[in-house]
């Protein structure tokens, strides 16, 4: 039983050594060695190992006919493959021959391409560096041509879009070292023409605003003489007509250069050729520098500079002659260059983008609203000429109506006008009381003896005296009153149109000119005429004779009251019976010096009648 076992086992261990790769048969190997009958198991393998032997005999006779047929073969092939052999020598050495022809040619072709290739990349190199050389050749020339913003331009092209094209050379790293020194060159000339054209502007504001003023005064000419138009008409849309001033009294400068500017806003293309104020300035300075600043990413520190230096320009401007009050020419060059500041001001909001804005302007134009007025009041309260005041009225109604031509609120300065009013009311009271002293002075307090037609005419002219039983007297006759009323009469006319030339042109109604005039007359009769009597009758040695007359010519003035009011009403074509019109205190006045006159003529009587006693 033990040995059938061994058997099989034995048998099983030549399978696993039969089918087993023999790097992997040592553990097999081993449990034959550790058991007992490892004699057995090689007897056992010797005869596999015969068995198999008979077996590859068996087949080498079975295939050894094949074996020898094949032998047999190759040895023919042999001969064959050594004639092949030979034609394939010789035809290699004739192949050689050949392709040395060739070869050379192939060298040669591969040196034309690397040429060709060489020449390619020369010429796409070359693509890239000419528009280098070109665009930094046109930079040079614009540089040379002060054209500053335009080479700035080509500079951002050549440095963002040329040089990395072309690649690393030493003219490009030359040209890109050169580039920031050229930006600061540009930037640095900019900011010089800047400033000249800031002290331009400065000095030149004067006559800036001389001719805006005098487009404004021809306007208000051609709107009273043709049709009332609106005064924004005087200001920068609607200057065709007032530019006339300017081609005839030979003000234009040279046209706006903005060529390179490329800023302007322009809003209608007919107005491109109408001259105006600002055309008396070069505003390309500015549009240049903006464009440069912007470019250059420092267009708010442009803003910032432009707008200090022009508020301490506008502070310079606003600052009047201690002596401005002495002339009318003070105040107009005053004035002009106020106008002329934001003329310019004006023209800058318009034409660029930004530079200054709406609220910037508005708050210098109120600063300026401030400084002006208080400089009005203090120098005009040193006037004592009414004609001055006239004018400077007139020149600040005109000063006024060109600024609001531009869009600049000036009621402030109406306002002012009407207080100046007052003022000039004052002065016209004490011109007018030296005057009707010096009539009353000169008059001799007689009746005027009148001898031919023409004389009489030429009272009844001065003063409305409507007598029947005088005109039917023959020449010669004598006018009941002396020569202070017909005088006195036309002064009180001469003092109405006074006020009524100060009341022109400030934009009042009808009404409210009737009322000041109406006002300024009731101050004239109750304080200076009536003072003035009283003064002429206390100042001299009145007679009886005198004192009677005085009576007759106060009683003749007062009778003309009523001629004063419609004489009133015709100038300011407002009816007396108007509501909260003003009436005259003439009457009144003269009824109270009538009175002083009698108590003086009744003590007169008295001394008389004791004398005779």
């Amino acid at each position: 039983m033990a040995s059938v076992e061994t058997a099989a086992e034995h048998e099983r261990i030549l399978r696993e050594i039969e089918s087993t790769d023999t790097n992997c048969i040592g553990p097999t190997l081993r449990s034959v060695y550790d058991g007992q009958e490892h004699g057995l198991f090689m007897e056992k393998l010797d005869a596999r190992i015969r068995n198999h032997d008979r077996e590859i005999e068996k087949m080498c006779n079975h295939h050894f006919q094949g074996f020898v047929d094949s032998i047999t073969e190759l040895l023919k092939v042999r001969g064959e493959a050594q004639k092949l052999k030979s034609q394939v020598i010789e035809t290699n050495v004739r192949l050689q021959e050949d392709g040395k022809v060739l070869i050379g040619s192939m060298e040669q072709l591969k040196q034309c391409r690397v040429q060709q290739r060489n020449i390619a990349t020369t010429v796409d190199k070359l693509a890239h560096c000419l528009p280098v050389l070109e665009m930094y050749s046109r930079l040079q020339e614009q540089m040379r041509a002060k054209r500053y913003y335009p080479a700035l331009r080509t500079l951002e092209q050549l440095e963002h879009t040329c040089l990395p094209r072309a690649g690393q050379y030493r003219f490009c790293s030359i040209m890109a070292e050169n580039i920031p020194k050229l930006r600061i060159h540009i930037r640095e000339t900019a900011m010089t023409q800047l400033r000249d054209f800031l002290e331009s502007i400065r000095k030149h504001s004067d006559k800036i605003g001389e001719t805006a003023i005098k487009q404004a005064q021809l306007q208000r000419s051609l709107d009273s003489s043709v049709t009332l138009q609106p005064r924004a008409l005087i200001g920068r849309r609607g200057r065709k007509e007032a530019a006339m001033v300017t081609e005839s009294s030979g003000e234009g400068s040279s046209p706006l250069s903005e060529q390179d500017s490329g800023i302007l806003d322009v809003e209608d293309e007919e107005e491109e050729d109408v001259p105006g104020a600002q055309d008396l300035v070069d505003f390309s300075p500015v549009y240049r520098c903006l464009h440069i600043y912007t470019v250059l990413g420092l267009r708010d520190v442009f803003e910032n500079y432009y707008r200090k230096q022009r508020r301490k320009q506008a502070r310079l401007v606003l600052q009047p002659h201690s002596n401005m009050h002495e002339t009318l020419e003070g105040y107009r060059r005053y004035f002009n260059q106020i106008v002329g500041f934001f003329v310019v001001e004006d023209h800058i909001l318009h034409t660029t983008q930004g530079l200054v804005n709406r609220a910037y302007v508005e708050e210098l134009w109120e600063l300026a609203l401030s400084k002006i007025i208080a400089a009005l009041r203090t120098h005009s309260s040193y006037c004592d000429d009414p004609d001055l005041v006239l004018d400077l009225k007139n020149l600040i109604v005109l000063f006024a109506d060109t600024l609001q031509g531009y869009g600049f609120p000036v009621s402030q300065l109406f306002d002012m006008l009407l207080e100046m009013r007052e003022q000039y009311g004052e002065i016209l009271l004490k011109r007018w009381n030296i005057t009707f002293r010096q009539i009353l002075d000169q008059d001799n307090f007689s009746p005027i003896p009148v001898s031919t037609e023409q004389e009489y005419r030429q009272y009844t002219s001065q003063f409305p005296l409507q007598d029947p039983e005088l005109e039917k007297l023959s020449f010669p006759k004598k006018l009941p009153f002396s020569e202070f009323v017909p005088k006195a009469y036309c002064q009180l006319k001469e003092f109405i149109y006074a006020c009524l030339k100060y009341s022109e042109d400030l934009h009042l109604s009808s009404t409210e000119i009737d009322d000041m005039i109406r006002k300024s007359t009731n101050l004239l009769l109750t304080r200076t005429l009536s003072n003035c009597l009283q003064y002429a009758i206390k100042k001299k040695n009145v007679g009886l004779a005198e004192l009677v007359q005085v009576i007759i010519n106060t009683t003749h003035l007062e009778q003309s009251c009523h001629f004063l009011e419609e004489f009133i009403t015709n100038i300011t074509n407002v009816p007396p019976e108007t509501a909260n019109a003003t009436k005259l205190y003439g009457t009144a006045t003269f009824k109270v010096r009538f009175g002083c006159s009698t108590i003086c003529f009744s003590s007169l009587v008295w001394a008389c009648c004791r004398l005779d006693r």
